[in-house]
């Protein structure tokens, strides 16, 4: 019998953080048989280099773990931001909900967490820039997508929805320009369902990994409009409808 590869942990926490250093990409045999605990503690370690943490990525996949990935405090705009990356690079852009702590998380083991949850949040529109330090993300494994935090590249968050407004987030309609290019115009579908259960599965899920979920920091929950490619040089424009617009300039460096 075969004995499955182990993965040097240190040195891929060494190549990840050269590349965001503007290093060479990692390639994808650095991550073979990458652990989710391992993943875990390889984003843990970034963030004691990179960080502080500002926020986090989350998916709930049907019949897996939850995803989780920190997205360092540094990589996170306000609208109208400008977004700088490598001239040649392939950026991802997405349209999401998000949720900003405004209170310390209540205790997950209350009878009525959900609702002490939900008054401790609000709900903002952001844009999500997808961007990997690895060689090639489409064709990599999922455990070391996430120990490069799901590669993000960067986060850009429009304005709270006021207080006392609500917004139905099991849907969502709204559009996206990337330049002249649509990427989103009308009904989009909301990962998971439920964007509220997105963040819900997180909170339970987080516990003290990366520093825990404090307020300031902000929960993102899956893309509206799938996962499109663009080079940088170009304005980009987003809204979801009944909470507003999200914007920036993705620049190259």
């Amino acid at each position: 019998m075969t004995q499955a590869a182990t993965p040097d942990v240190d040195h891929l926490v060494e190549l990840l953080a050269s590349a965001r250093r503007g290093g060479p990409k990692v390639p994808l045999e650095a991550g073979h048989g990458l652990t989710r605990a391992q993943a875990f503690d390889v984003q843990t370690r970034l963030v004691a280099e990179f960080g502080p943490v500002g926020g986090y990525k989350v998916a709930c996949p049907p019949g897996a773990p939850v995803v989780i990935a920190p997205i360092f405090a540094k990589d996170i705009a306000v609208s109208h931001a400008e977004v700088a990356f490598p001239r040649d690079a392939q950026v991802g852009i997405e349209l999401e909900y998000a949720y900003r702590l405004t209170a310390p998380l209540p205790s997950p083991t209350a009878p009525d967490f959900k609702d002490r949850l939900r008054a401790s949040v609000e709900l903002l529109p952001a844009i999500e820039l997808v961007h990997a330090r690895l060689e090639d993300a489409s064709s990599a494994d999922p455990i070391l997508k996430m120990a490069d935090n799901q590669i993000n590249g960067a986060l850009v968050l429009g304005t709270p929805l006021p207080k006392g407004s609500s917004v139905d987030v099991t849907r969502a309609s709204g559009d996206l320009r990337a330049g002249d290019e649509v990427l989103l115009d009308g009904v989009a579908k909301v990962p998971g369902g439920d964007a509220f259960e997105t963040l819900h599965m997180f909170a339970l899920n987080i516990g003290s990994h990366c520093g825990g979920f404090q307020p300031g920091q902000v929960v993102i929950t899956g893309s509206l409009n799938g996962l499109p490619w663009v080079s940088p040089g170009r304005g980009v424009l987003g809204r979801i409808d009944g909470l507003g617009d999200v914007s920036l300039t993705l620049s190259s460096a």
